[in-house]
């Protein structure tokens, strides 16, 4: 696959994005850059503290290195700047001058208190459309607190259904997804705004919760309360009272796969026993079963567990691929669990070219990204830039093109304002 080349035309090539964000609104940015936006990213002198979350490149332990960086931030440019020194504010307002986004994910208030705040910011440029993510929006009891992906699932109400019915609720652990959607969904409200100031030609401020983007994420079970006023149990379905499985071990890891119930049972149950039968592991129970009564509202637990029996052992003399490939000849809904490996060289994304090799000169490089989330066909969106540096571009913006002399420039360095 050939390096790709670093451009930056695209759907958003018009616009210009200052992003504040920490980890939580990483994606927003890169999103909009993905898009083609001029996105500037806003660092503290000595950098965003997230480069120091690892993994880091080839365990290397860098601000400059740090994979969980690179994997947010592509497609932005970097300047340094302290936003709570006076010289620091004033050049923000010369970049504000020109910027249509600005993203931020600070404490409510944080930016008022340095008159950066939107009722500051769009007196000087009313079109500016803010997007401010934060973990319970600027608004509410909760507003003023702190929190971490683990409290806004769990307070969501999406953690009580993860995991085995008979342990305690899990949690996805390692890093927080909900800084990844988060991101996503505060890049598609950037864009909504941006559709109504091109018919009112007024931007606005988007206050993004991460609670309530939790909360949405159990539409499903909140449903089920609202309607039945019954909480949905982990690992079963509504009504149902028996433990159930949906992960499966094989013989070279993991498998989704789920006894369907009503008319289901029969066109996705008898098929994968006859499946099982075929391999001559099926049992005369499993065989004689009337899948057509199969109800998991009604069955018993022990029942399932004989059921499942039968089907751990099938399932740990079969690997994924074989499983994947015997299911698809069958037509039922079985799944490989990929792991990253699997990902990067599965063929259905190699056919596409999803994943889109990036050059790092200063890492002496190439290092392969996940693509565009979209492919379109008039303006292919793409990585415009490798992730950068602390202050790369602080010359590139700051001198050329804010015209700020480079003795200044320096003077603003030791003076800790960049």
């Amino acid at each position: 696959m050939a390096t790709m080349e670093i451009e930056s035309e695209g759907m958003l090539s018009p616009y210009r994005v200052l992003d504040l964000t920490d980890n939580k609104g990483w994606v927003c940015g890169k999103l909009l850059g993905d898009l083609g936006a001029d996105v500037i990213k806003i660092e503290p002198p000595g950098g965003d503290p997230g480069r120091n979350i690892g993994p880091f490149y080839r365990d290397e332990i860098d601000p400059n290195k740090s994979l969980y960086w690179f994997a947010c931030n592509t497609s932005k440019r970097s300047i340094t700047l302290n936003l709570e020194k006076q010289e620091g504010t004033a050049i923000f307002m010369k970049l504000l001058a020109g910027a249509d986004f600005v993203l931020e994910s600070f404490a409510p208030g944080y930016l008022d208190k340095l008159g950066l705040g939107y009722t500051d910011i769009e007196k000087i440029n009313p079109c500016t459309i803010m997007v401010s993510i934060t973990p319970f929006g600027q608004t509410g009891p909760y507003r003023d607190w702190k929190s971490a992906d683990n409290v806004l699932w769990a307070l969501g109400g999406v953690t009580l259904h993860w995991g085995d019915q008979d342990r305690a609720p899990s949690w996805i652990d390692h890093h927080p997804q909900t800084n990844f959607q988060a991101g996503a969904e505060g890049a598609a409200a950037a864009l909504m705004a941006l559709y109504q100031r091109h018919i009112s030609g007024e931007g606005q401020h988007i206050d993004f919760s991460m609670q309530e983007m939790a909360t949405r994420g159990a539409n499903l079970f909140l449903c089920a309360w609202d309607i039945l006023k019954v909480n949905q149990k982990r690992g079963a379905q509504i009504g149902q009272s028996v433990r159930t499985r949906r992960i499966w071990q094989c013989k070279d890891g993991y498998v989704i796969w789920m006894f369907m119930t009503g008319p289901q049972s029969r066109r996705t149950n008898s098929p994968f026993i006859d499946w099982i039968d075929s391999a001559g592991m099926a049992n005369d129970f499993v065989k004689e079963f009337q899948w057509e009564t199969f109800d998991l509202r009604t069955i018993t637990q022990d029942t399932i567990d004989r059921i499942y029996e039968v089907t751990d052992r099938f399932f740990m003399t079969h690997t994924k691929a074989e499983l994947l490939d015997g299911a698809v000849k069958r037509r039922i809904m079985l799944y490989p669990i990929a792991t990253t490996k699997d990902v990067v060289e599965n063929v259905q994304l190699e056919s596409r070219q999803f994943m889109q090799p990036v050059t790092h000169p200063e890492l002496n490089t190439t290092i392969i990204y996940p693509g565009s989330f979209v492919k379109a066909s008039l303006m292919p969106l793409k990585i415009n830039r490798r992730p950068p540096l602390i202050g790369e571009h602080n010359q590139e913006i700051l001198g050329e093109e804010l015209g700020i002399p480079s003795a200044e420039i320096q003077i603003l360095k030791q003076k800790g304002v960049i």
